[in-house]
């Protein structure tokens, strides 16, 4: 038995919470036309080649055709910057926070995750036997700003009304310093939301996978209709767990539990899901993030989902969806067929391939995951920290695990993370003078391995 422990998970809550209310906006967004122009002039060379090519110059030609009169028109349709306005703001931002080097170790060590979780959907190390995506073959950009949205992204489809092609995930300015656990919620936006609408009609056959399988399994149309309405959170979670593995479903208890504790009063899982929210119901994401890392490939993701089922289960009460009450059995069993669809369904869009065949947690992730923590804890300067096979994934599950078990405090655990990740960007050739698109992509193939077994 190798119980996970969450006996620190509290001072991750308030570190959440802090970081919820804390009051910083990050850089202004343009509202002048020409200065803008002006600022963004130059900012290519701040770009590695394919960023240039797919992002920067598709988006300065956007705004050459949109021109000044309907920059102003756009602005002053969008005040809240919710739509069309405010997608142009962040790919503006994005660009502009590399050039100007806005919070410059952090946005690198926040680049360094997204690109890493994205390289392991797509890279050719992984992807074996399946095409490319149909609308994104490169990370998204990252940028700070809006911390009122939370953590977000732009999907590339989104993207694309500026001629850009790829997406743009975005985190509160206050998590470049604290909110350690909203780190962990970055594989639900890019190895989830960007993943999810990378390829034409992955999204509607995944929602019709799901429905059938709970309509299938439990007779149920209520609760086949609430989880394939919700499909793109849904899966995102899943997605998430898939590449971050078990971090990222305790995570998000913890994370979840200090949003609400800073807007509700109430460090609790949310037991009701209003009809017009796209997100399940709080409750029911923990419950779906421990039968997901219930089909996690290592040793003891039966110990970590009953983990985390158990830490779900102290935040119930009663569950209502909509204006029904439901059973909370039958929620529970809804979670597992709802996770066992996603992740194990061989889809038509994946050519034949099933999301957990393509990324999984295996026992060399745990293995990395623990030897990180071990160098986040001693006295050794973390920069030195080199791990065969270590990715970005596995720095941010050895940050949360490592400060939810009390290894280290929050704030150690944050400090070593973003100063591992930074120099792991710093050597990344996605971000070097050559056209990589993904670090997987560089794999050597051998004929014969002397160290296997």
């Amino acid at each position: 038995m190798n119980r996970p422990d969450f006996r620190h998970l509290q001072q991750s809550m308030e570190d959440v919470t802090a970081a919820a209310l804390d009051q910083n906006t990050g850089p202004l967004d343009p509202v002048e036309y020409h200065s803008l122009q002006e600022r963004l002039h130059d900012a290519a060379s701040s770009l590695p080649p394919l960023y240039r090519e797919h992002v920067y110059h598709p988006f300065m030609q956007a705004m050459d055709k949109l021109t000044e009169a309907g920059f102003t028109s756009m602005m002053r349709r969008d005040p809240r910057k919710e739509r069309e306005a405010g997608l142009f703001c962040d790919i503006a931002q994005a660009i502009l926070q590399n050039k100007e080097g806005y919070e410059k170790e952090a946005t690198d060590a926040f680049q360094e995750v997204v690109s890493d979780l994205y390289d392991g959907f797509l890279s050719e190390e992984d992807r074996k036997g399946i095409k490319p995506p149909d609308q994104s073959l490169i990370a998204p950009l990252v940028k700070w700003g809006r911390p009122h949205f939370g953590p977000y992204t732009w999907t590339v489809e989104a993207a694309s009304h500026f001629g850009i092609k790829t997406g743009i995930v975005n985190l509160p300015p206050a998590n470049a310093h604290h909110g350690l656990l909203a780190w962990s919620a970055l594989g639900h936006e890019t190895a989830g939301h960007d993943i999810l609408h990378a390829d034409i009609g992955l999204l509607g056959e995944l929602q019709k996978t799901v429905y059938d399988a709970l309509w299938t399994e439990l007779d149920n149309r209520a609760i086949a209709d609430y989880w394939s309405l919700r499909i793109d959170e849904t899966a995102s979670d899943v997605l998430g767990i898939l590449n971050t593995g078990p971090a990222a479903g305790i995570g998000l208890i913890g994370y979840f539990r200090g949003l609400n504790q800073a807007y509700k009063g109430k460090a609790i899982l949310r037991n009701t899901g209003p009809e017009a929210d796209p997100h399940p119901a709080d409750i029911l994401r923990g419950y779906l993030a421990a039968e997901t890392v219930r089909l996690l490939h290592f040793d003891y993701a039966e110990d970590w989902a009953s983990a985390l089922q158990e830490e779900t289960d102290k935040d119930l009460t009663s569950i209502t969806l909509g204006r029904a009450s439901v059973d909370v059995e039958l929620i529970k069993q809804s979670a597992a067929i709802v996770a066992q669809a996603i992740t194990q369904t061989r889809l038509m869009s994946l050519e034949g391939h099933a999301f957990g065949d393509i990324q999984n947690w295996h026992n060399h992730d745990e293995r990395i995951v623990q030897e990180i923590r071990a160098h986040l804890e001693s006295s050794v300067d973390v920069q030195d920290c080199i791990v065969s096979g270590m990715y970005a994934a596995h720095v941010v599950s050895a940050a949360v695990t490592g400060a939810i078990a009390g290894e280290v405090s929050v704030r150690e655990a944050f400090t070593g993370m973003t100063s591992l990740l930074k120099s792991m960007h710093d050597a990344n050739p996605s971000w070097g003078p050559l056209y990589v698109r993904h670090r997987g992509d560089l794999t050597l193939h051998r004929i014969y391995s002397r160290t296997a077994s």
